[in-house]
């Protein structure tokens, strides 16, 4: 009987991810097996929000948590740092390092371990991050009018004071810029400022501008949704059956003149014939000459 039991737990132990340090149990060696490490740890960042992400090892238990710790070398070398708001994570839960990496120059990492009320797992790091250059500038918002022959942006940060440091983190603007009935385009790249007008385009025609932002710091810029308007307003659908119908009565004016001048021109000619007819019989000539013609009466 116990060399079965013996040889259920060398099997069970064959199968886990990794061995640890054992203790004597009842005149056996029992090895204990230590929690699966997280992986697939990142840190993310859009708009200067920083995000930390990862997934439970392979066959984590359900009632297993996870803590975060960050290494930032410039404040303190090598020493890893709990974040406080962090050291409970249950599966599938983030952690948001906006407020852990306060300056946007330096560069961090972090790593995560999981653990139970009697285990824990090895660390598993990130790679470096540094909020500048890694995250990801999102637009303000954006309103598209019309002004005759051109159209009008204007550009809007929201009052807080996180949106006021992005706003000084952007360089320029890339416009593209897409005429919606023939699909002709062209790309501006105009310095960053909060209204916009372009220029020099066709009136009454729709356009559709995407929008997107260069920064001093990163390379990564997000194009926004198209933004569509007419440069001025389109007619509207009772203008153009009037000038429908105004185009269909001047083409029916048109065929009845053409056919009044041709049938007119008919009856001129048909007058004309008669008329040369009539005179021919009436007055008689007699043509001679050879070279030259010269008509004499005759009595």
């Amino acid at each position: 009987m116990e060399l079965w039991m013996l040889l259920l737990l060398h099997l069970h132990l064959g199968n886990a991810p990794w061995i640890g340090g054992g203790e004597e149990v009842g005149g056996l060696h029992v090895v204990c097996v230590s929690l699966p490490e997280p992986s697939n740890v990142s840190i993310s960042s859009f708009n200067m929000e920083h995000t930390l992400s990862f997934l439970p090892g392979h066959e984590t238990p359900s009632d297993t948590h996870f803590t975060v710790q960050i290494l930032c070398p410039r404040k303190k070398k090598n020493m890893w740092k709990p974040v406080a708001a962090c050291s409970e994570l249950t599966a599938g839960q983030t952690c948001n390092l906006t407020q852990t990496f306060k300056d946007p120059f330096d560069h961090y990492r972090a790593r995560v371990q999981a653990f139970t009320s009697t285990q824990t797992s090895g660390w598993t790091e990130s790679g470096w991050f540094q909020p500048l250059s890694d995250t990801v500038l999102g637009l303000p918002d954006v309103s598209v009018s019309g002004c005759g022959n051109c159209l009008v942006l204007q550009l809007r940060v929201p009052s807080m004071k996180r949106f006021q440091q992005l706003r000084d983190l952007y360089r320029g603007l890339i416009f593209d810029v897409q005429r919606t009935w023939d699909g002709a385009q062209f790309r501006l790249s105009l310095p960053y400022k909060e209204e916009h007008m372009i220029a020099y385009l066709q009136p009454g025609v729709e356009y559709c501008v995407n929008i997107s932002v260069t920064s001093l710091f990163n390379n990564s810029p997000v194009s926004s949704k198209p933004y569509c308007a007419f440069t001025s307003p389109p007619p509207s659908r009772s203008s153009l059956y009037v000038v429908f119908s105004l185009l269909g009565a001047f083409c029916v004016l048109g065929f009845l003149l053409i056919g009044l001048v041709l049938h007119g021109g008919q009856l001129s000619f048909e007058s004309l014939r008669q008329h040369l007819a009539r005179t021919l019989v009436t007055n008689p000539t007699v043509c001679t000459g050879t070279l030259s013609f010269s008509c004499s009466s005759s009595s």
